[in-house]
Protein backbone atom coordinates (compact mmCIF):
# COMPACT_ATOMS: atom_id res chain seq x y z
CA UNK A 1 0.00 0.00 0.00
CA UNK A 2 1.85 3.33 -0.99
CA UNK A 3 0.01 5.19 2.42
CA UNK A 4 1.81 2.48 4.62
CA UNK A 5 5.11 3.18 2.67
CA UNK A 6 4.82 6.82 2.86
CA UNK A 7 4.23 6.72 6.28
CA UNK A 8 7.34 4.63 7.00
CA UNK A 9 9.52 7.07 5.25
CA UNK A 10 8.01 9.32 8.33
CA UNK A 11 11.16 11.94 8.74
CA UNK A 12 11.68 12.09 12.47
CA UNK A 13 14.18 14.98 12.55
CA UNK A 14 10.99 17.67 11.82
CA UNK A 15 10.53 20.11 14.76
CA UNK A 16 6.82 20.71 15.78
CA UNK A 17 7.18 23.95 14.25
CA UNK A 18 7.64 22.72 11.55
CA UNK A 19 5.22 19.36 11.71
CA UNK A 20 2.30 22.80 12.32
CA UNK A 21 3.38 24.76 9.18
CA UNK A 22 3.51 21.50 7.30
CA UNK A 23 -0.34 20.91 8.83
CA UNK A 24 -1.23 23.74 7.52
CA UNK A 25 0.06 23.62 3.79
CA UNK A 26 -1.15 20.07 3.70
CA UNK A 27 -5.19 21.56 5.01
CA UNK A 28 -5.12 23.80 2.76
CA UNK A 29 -4.26 21.18 -0.03
CA UNK A 30 -7.23 18.87 1.00
CA UNK A 31 -9.82 21.70 0.78
CA UNK A 32 -8.54 22.79 -2.48
CA UNK A 33 -9.47 19.25 -3.76
CA UNK A 34 -13.03 19.61 -2.03
CA UNK A 35 -12.12 16.76 0.43
CA UNK A 36 -14.45 17.42 3.74
CA UNK A 37 -12.72 16.91 7.17
CA UNK A 38 -9.93 18.17 6.21
CA UNK A 39 -8.42 18.93 9.23
CA UNK A 40 -9.39 15.54 10.50
CA UNK A 41 -7.69 14.14 7.71
CA UNK A 42 -4.38 16.35 8.00
CA UNK A 43 -4.18 15.29 11.35
CA UNK A 44 -4.05 11.51 11.19
CA UNK A 45 -1.62 11.99 7.87
CA UNK A 46 0.49 13.95 9.70
CA UNK A 47 0.55 11.97 12.71
CA UNK A 48 1.71 9.27 10.11
CA UNK A 49 4.75 11.15 8.99
CA UNK A 50 2.91 12.15 5.26
CA UNK A 51 2.60 15.82 4.51
CA UNK A 52 1.53 16.25 1.03
CA UNK A 53 -1.77 14.60 -0.43
CA UNK A 54 -0.94 14.81 -3.84
CA UNK A 55 -0.28 10.75 -4.14
CA UNK A 56 -3.56 9.81 -2.41
CA UNK A 57 -6.17 12.43 -3.18
CA UNK A 58 -8.03 9.47 -5.56
CA UNK A 59 -7.83 7.58 -2.34
CA UNK A 60 -9.02 10.46 -0.09
CA UNK A 61 -11.90 10.73 -2.20
CA UNK A 62 -13.07 7.51 -2.11
CA UNK A 63 -16.43 6.91 0.30
CA UNK A 64 -14.67 4.35 2.34
CA UNK A 65 -11.56 6.73 2.88
CA UNK A 66 -11.82 6.70 6.72
CA UNK A 67 -11.74 3.20 6.79
CA UNK A 68 -8.53 3.05 4.90
CA UNK A 69 -7.03 5.71 6.50
CA UNK A 70 -7.28 3.87 9.78
CA UNK A 71 -6.05 0.47 8.42
CA UNK A 72 -3.14 2.00 7.49
CA UNK A 73 -2.71 4.24 10.22
CA UNK A 74 -2.44 1.14 12.68
CA UNK A 75 -0.15 -0.75 10.45
CA UNK A 76 1.96 2.05 9.99
CA UNK A 77 2.24 1.83 14.16
CA UNK A 78 2.93 -1.75 14.47
CA UNK A 79 5.32 -1.30 11.78
CA UNK A 80 7.59 1.36 13.66
CA UNK A 81 7.04 -0.47 17.08
CA UNK A 82 8.89 -3.06 15.35
CA UNK A 83 11.48 -0.96 13.50
CA UNK A 84 12.01 0.09 17.54
CA UNK A 85 12.27 -3.01 18.98
CA UNK A 86 14.85 -4.15 16.64
CA UNK A 87 16.59 -0.87 16.91
CA UNK A 88 17.04 -1.54 20.23
CA UNK A 89 18.07 -5.30 19.94
CA UNK A 90 20.81 -3.91 17.30
CA UNK A 91 21.94 -1.44 20.06
CA UNK A 92 21.77 -3.59 22.84
CA UNK A 93 24.04 -6.50 20.26
CA UNK A 94 26.98 -3.64 19.86
CA UNK A 95 27.15 -2.96 23.29
CA UNK A 96 27.29 -7.34 24.49
CA UNK A 97 29.96 -7.03 21.88
CA UNK A 98 31.98 -3.90 22.90
CA UNK A 99 32.08 -5.00 26.24
CA UNK A 100 33.26 -8.51 25.49
CA UNK A 101 35.69 -6.95 23.12
CA UNK A 102 37.14 -4.87 26.39
CA UNK A 103 37.16 -8.07 28.50
CA UNK A 104 38.99 -10.10 25.89
CA UNK A 105 42.28 -7.52 26.10
CA UNK A 106 42.19 -7.68 29.89
CA UNK A 107 42.22 -11.07 29.88
CA UNK A 108 43.94 -12.06 26.90
CA UNK A 109 46.38 -9.96 24.97
CA UNK A 110 50.42 -9.54 25.80
CA UNK A 111 52.30 -6.50 25.47
CA UNK A 112 54.68 -6.00 22.62
CA UNK A 113 57.00 -3.30 20.93
CA UNK A 114 55.11 -1.62 18.28
CA UNK A 115 55.32 1.39 16.03
CA UNK A 116 52.40 4.17 17.00
CA UNK A 117 52.76 5.82 13.88
CA UNK A 118 52.62 2.27 11.56
CA UNK A 119 48.99 1.60 13.33
CA UNK A 120 47.69 5.14 12.42
CA UNK A 121 48.48 4.77 8.28
CA UNK A 122 47.17 1.41 9.08
CA UNK A 123 44.06 2.53 10.72
CA UNK A 124 43.94 5.46 7.56
CA UNK A 125 44.42 2.85 4.90
CA UNK A 126 41.36 1.26 6.48
CA UNK A 127 39.11 4.36 5.90
CA UNK A 128 40.73 5.67 2.40
CA UNK A 129 37.34 5.24 0.96
CA UNK A 130 35.96 8.05 3.17
CA UNK A 131 38.96 10.20 2.48
CA UNK A 132 39.16 10.35 -0.86
CA UNK A 133 36.10 11.93 -1.20
CA UNK A 134 36.63 15.26 0.32
CA UNK A 135 39.08 15.05 3.61
CA UNK A 136 42.28 16.53 3.75
CA UNK A 137 44.80 14.51 6.08
CA UNK A 138 47.23 16.68 6.69
CA UNK A 139 50.29 14.22 8.67
CA UNK A 140 52.63 15.81 11.35
CA UNK A 141 54.76 12.90 12.62
CA UNK A 142 57.94 13.18 14.32
CA UNK A 143 60.04 10.06 14.17
CA UNK A 144 59.64 8.21 17.73
CA UNK A 145 60.73 4.67 18.61
CA UNK A 146 58.58 1.51 19.09
CA UNK A 147 56.85 0.99 22.36
CA UNK A 148 55.26 -1.45 24.40
CA UNK A 149 51.75 -1.42 24.26
CA UNK A 150 48.39 -3.82 23.47
CA UNK A 151 49.03 -2.56 19.27
CA UNK A 152 45.50 -3.96 18.46
CA UNK A 153 44.10 -1.91 21.48
CA UNK A 154 45.83 1.34 20.59
CA UNK A 155 44.44 0.67 16.80
CA UNK A 156 41.26 0.61 18.72
CA UNK A 157 41.91 4.02 20.12
CA UNK A 158 42.90 5.35 16.42
CA UNK A 159 40.03 3.74 14.62
CA UNK A 160 37.46 5.28 16.96
CA UNK A 161 39.23 8.65 16.97
CA UNK A 162 39.76 9.11 13.30
CA UNK A 163 36.07 7.74 12.64
CA UNK A 164 34.31 10.54 15.17
CA UNK A 165 36.55 12.92 13.50
CA UNK A 166 35.35 12.08 9.78
CA UNK A 167 31.78 11.97 11.26
CA UNK A 168 32.04 15.26 12.97
CA UNK A 169 33.29 16.37 9.31
CA UNK A 170 30.06 14.78 7.45
CA UNK A 171 33.51 13.18 5.60
CA UNK A 172 34.40 17.14 4.20
CA UNK A 173 36.87 18.80 6.08
CA UNK A 174 40.80 18.47 7.08
CA UNK A 175 42.03 15.74 9.61
CA UNK A 176 45.22 16.55 10.89
CA UNK A 177 47.26 13.89 13.04
CA UNK A 178 49.93 15.02 15.42
CA UNK A 179 52.77 12.21 16.85
CA UNK A 180 55.53 13.63 18.79
CA UNK A 181 57.66 12.98 21.34
CA UNK A 182 58.06 14.98 24.85
CA UNK A 183 60.70 13.17 27.17
CA UNK A 184 58.90 10.50 28.32
CA UNK A 185 55.73 11.07 27.01
CA UNK A 186 54.28 10.25 23.32
CA UNK A 187 51.61 12.44 22.16
CA UNK A 188 49.24 11.37 19.47
CA UNK A 189 46.13 14.65 18.60
CA UNK A 190 43.38 13.78 16.52
CA UNK A 191 41.63 16.67 14.77
CA UNK A 192 39.03 17.61 12.79
CA UNK A 193 37.33 21.05 11.35
CA UNK A 194 33.94 20.04 12.27
CA UNK A 195 31.26 22.12 13.88
CA UNK A 196 32.38 21.08 17.36
CA UNK A 197 31.33 19.87 20.54
CA UNK A 198 28.57 21.81 22.61
CA UNK A 199 30.44 22.90 26.10
CA UNK A 200 27.46 21.74 27.53
CA UNK A 201 28.22 17.81 26.34
CA UNK A 202 32.33 18.07 26.25
CA UNK A 203 31.86 16.92 30.43
CA UNK A 204 30.53 13.88 29.35
CA UNK A 205 31.72 12.57 26.34
CA UNK A 206 33.78 9.91 28.16
CA UNK A 207 31.02 8.44 30.18
CA UNK A 208 29.52 4.85 29.50
CA UNK A 209 26.45 4.74 26.84
CA UNK A 210 26.71 8.67 26.62
CA UNK A 211 25.87 9.12 22.59
CA UNK A 212 25.30 12.20 20.41
CA UNK A 213 24.31 9.64 17.58
CA UNK A 214 20.93 8.58 16.21
CA UNK A 215 19.47 5.50 17.78
CA UNK A 216 20.90 2.40 16.75
CA UNK A 217 23.86 4.30 15.39
CA UNK A 218 25.68 4.57 18.75
CA UNK A 219 26.79 2.08 21.78
CA UNK A 220 27.97 5.17 23.59
CA UNK A 221 30.87 2.69 24.35
CA UNK A 222 33.02 4.12 22.24
CA UNK A 223 35.17 7.02 23.92
CA UNK A 224 34.54 4.85 27.31
CA UNK A 225 36.75 2.39 25.89
CA UNK A 226 38.85 4.18 24.19
CA UNK A 227 40.04 5.90 27.67
CA UNK A 228 39.75 2.71 29.12
CA UNK A 229 42.48 1.50 27.26
CA UNK A 230 44.39 4.47 27.04
CA UNK A 231 44.16 4.44 30.65
CA UNK A 232 45.53 0.77 30.78
CA UNK A 233 48.87 2.29 28.60
CA UNK A 234 48.96 4.51 31.95
CA UNK A 235 48.48 7.35 29.93
CA UNK A 236 45.78 9.76 29.93
CA UNK A 237 43.35 11.61 26.94
CA UNK A 238 42.37 15.37 27.06
CA UNK A 239 39.57 17.21 24.66
CA UNK A 240 39.43 20.83 23.68
CA UNK A 241 36.68 21.79 20.80
CA UNK A 242 35.92 25.36 19.41
CA UNK A 243 33.89 25.41 16.23
CA UNK A 244 35.75 24.67 13.39
CA UNK A 245 38.62 22.48 15.82
CA UNK A 246 37.97 19.46 17.81
CA UNK A 247 41.46 17.83 18.82
CA UNK A 248 41.36 14.56 21.04
CA UNK A 249 44.66 13.98 22.69
CA UNK A 250 46.47 10.80 23.88
CA UNK A 251 49.45 10.43 26.02
CA UNK A 252 51.40 7.59 26.44
CA UNK A 253 54.43 6.76 28.19
CA UNK A 254 57.35 5.75 26.34
CA UNK A 255 57.82 3.04 29.29
CA UNK A 256 54.92 1.33 30.96
CA UNK A 257 56.72 0.65 34.89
Amino acid sequence: MLLLNKSLQKDTTLTAKEERKLKRKLVSQLEDENIDEADDIADTLVDMGIYAADDFLPLLQKPDRELILDLAYKLSEIQRATQTINTATDRASKVVFALKNYARYDSEEVMIQADIIDGIETVLTLYQNNLKHGVEVLRNFQKIEPILCYPDRLNQVWTNLIHNALQAMDNRGTLTLDVSQDNDLIKVAVTDSGKGIPPEILPKIFEPFFTTKPPGEGTGLGLDIVSKIVDKHGGKMEVASVPGKTTFTVFLPVNLG
